[in-house]
């Protein structure tokens, strides 16, 4: 049976992806974490519904101690890894991006940075070994021995983490957390892919999605542009659905084409 495990399942596209895994691929379990699984009242509610498949963790990925006792436990319960999604995410303390450089906080970058880049970053580290031990249940098995897997490692990351592409400025806690998180996805990728047993490594942007971390910023999307979660996760496993060696270290956009780090 392929283990799923998605960091930040409590709502938004964490929780959708856990929807979607269960719901599609009956030979999964699915492990769910997220900071208080007792607060987290949809996810518990899929928890009765998938008794069978679904686990739920308490795991908040700023503090390293949750993360190493997470992993833990799936070793001793699966003792492998097929996917991890790092989903965890916040836009700022506040609640709203800064716009300029007046509203730059030591508090407000260490939070998010805290939360965006150094928690998923963590969660690999602790994880990696559960992923190297992985069956290569999700992804493509390239017929080139070269390009095949154990495992995949996806980070949610978005598109105004792009450096090459950032014309407008602003944002400066959550694009810098961004633009970390993209360059830990290009670290790992290197680091394993080394081995015998590798993991395919990749940052995924999502699309402007309906979730609360977007809500302030609604009314400026364009038309068209503003994506449900459901609509974008369906997108995002057909990526990774498709995902070998050959694409890893990769920046993908929800429509699978490639952006610019």
């Amino acid at each position: 049976m392929a283990v799923a495990l998605v960091q930040g399942a409590s709502r938004g596209l964490g929780l959708h992806f856990c929807k979607h895994l269960l719901a599609t691929r009956k030979d999964a379990t699915v492990v769910a974490t997220c900071r208080r699984p007792d607060e987290a009242t949809v996810l518990r509610g899929l928890l009765a519904k998938f008794p069978r498949s679904l686990a739920v963790l308490p795991l908040d990925a700023t503090r390293e101690v949750e993360v190493r006792e997470a992993a833990e436990t799936v070793a001793k319960e699966y003792g492998r890894l097929d996917l991890l999604l790092n989903c965890g995410a916040m836009l700022h303390p506040s609640g709203r991006g800064e716009t300029s450089l007046r509203d730059v906080s030591a508090e407000g970058l260490s939070i998010t940075l805290a939360t965006n880049s150094i928690g998923p970053l963590l969660v690999a580290k602790y994880f990696a070994p559960l992923l190297l031990n992985g069956t290569g249940a999700f992804g493509h098995q390239h017929a080139d021995p070269d390009k095949r897997h154990q495992a995949l490692l996806v980070n949610i990351t978005a598109k105004v983490g792009s450096i090459g592409d950032n014309a407008l400025g602003g944002w400066y806690s959550y694009r810098m957390s961004k633009a970390a998180l993209n360059m830990a996805t290009k670290n790992l990728s290197i680091e394993l892919r080394r081995g015998k047993a590798k993991v395919v490594c990749v940052s995924l942007h999502p699309g402007t999605v309906d979730t609360d971390l977007s809500k302030p910023y609604h009314k400026n999307v364009p038309e068209g542009k503003l994506f449900s979660p459901e609509y974008s996760v369906n997108y995002l496993m057909h990526i990774i659905d498709k995902l070998h060696m050959g694409q890893t270290g990769k920046f993908f956009a929800w429509d699978g084409s490639e952006l610019p780090w």
